[in-house]
């Protein structure tokens, strides 16, 4: 769910000077501070963009940015599959700014996707990411556009989809916990505000677990049928589909499937 992850982030950029105005949205304090924003919005490599947010942080220490380029910098490193890093900035992004709902809902994901049954802290690991994902949610909603030149219907759609990373991160939390029932509840909440290939295939996957093939395999034949859909997540899907078949014969329950965390990350 990449897709809508850095909206308010392009809109920023496309309309600098219409923030300048408005008094409620961060504030560029002089013309320098100006370029440098729009040299970091108008980054397309990672490397570039990191340097960019570093430039920025450094020449403008006192920045009202200061949340946002953080973030920038997350998704930086994401786009680089540097997990620890990604973690670090994320933190420091909601540091300088608890309301960064993006970086919420980085921290809730990747946290969640990261952590392993046998992790000592996985607990701990999953409570962080549980509330990541709900505070996320919460300042979602009463979040305000961040250009006025979105619609609303724009804007409601964005923060449904939001939302719905919301509840995918509390799914893959439940996942990890092997709270598959949970899990289910969660990944149907997601879909419903935003239809996504990988969230259907880890729905499906949580059905077979849950011994519920035939639950699993319209989900799975939904994805299959997809136009475009990346190699690794139709490889992901096609496991499950063997596993669902294989319950659905009474046969024995073969072993999960590793999930596409890569693709995950670059599909956003």
């Amino acid at each position: 769910m990449q897709r809508v992850l850095t909206i308010s982030t392009l809109a920023l950029a496309m309309t600098l000077p219409a923030l300048c105005a408005d008094q409620k949205q961060p504030t560029p304090k002089s013309k320098g501070e100006i370029e440098a924003l729009q040299a970091l919005f108008g980054t397309q490599d990672p490397d570039a963009r990191i340097k960019a947010a570093d430039a920025l942080l450094t020449k403008y220490a006192d920045t009202e940015f200061k949340g946002l380029a953080l973030y920038l910098e997350a998704v930086s490193y994401q786009q680089k599959n540097d997990f620890e890093k990604m973690i670090v900035y994320a933190e420091q992004s909601v540091q300088a700014n608890p309301k960064q709902y993006e970086a919420l809902l980085m921290l809730a994901k990747g946290i969640a996707q990261k952590t392993r049954e046998f992790d000592l802290d996985r607990e701990e690991k999953l409570t962080r990411a549980d509330k990541y994902a709900k505070d996320a949610m919460e300042i979602v909603k009463d979040a305000p556009k961040p250009n006025p030149q979105i619609t609303d219907d724009q804007w409601n759609e964005a923060k449904k989809q939001y939302t719905a990373q919301g509840h995918e991160a509390l799914g893959y939390a439940a996942m990890a916990r092997k709270n598959y029932d949970g899990a289910i509840s969660e990944m149907k909440l997601a879909l419903a505000d935003a239809p996504d290939p990988v969230t259907m295939v880890r729905l499906a996957a949580a059905y077979n677990q849950t011994n519920k093939p035939d639950d699993a395999l319209p989900l799975l034949d939904k994805v299959m049928a997809m136009q475009d859909l990346h190699p690794s997540i139709k490889q992901f899907a096609q496991a499950e589909k063997v596993r669902a078949t294989q319950l659905k014969s009474g046969g024995a329950k073969p072993a999960a499937p590793a999930a596409p965390a890569q693709v995950e990350i670059k599909k956003q």
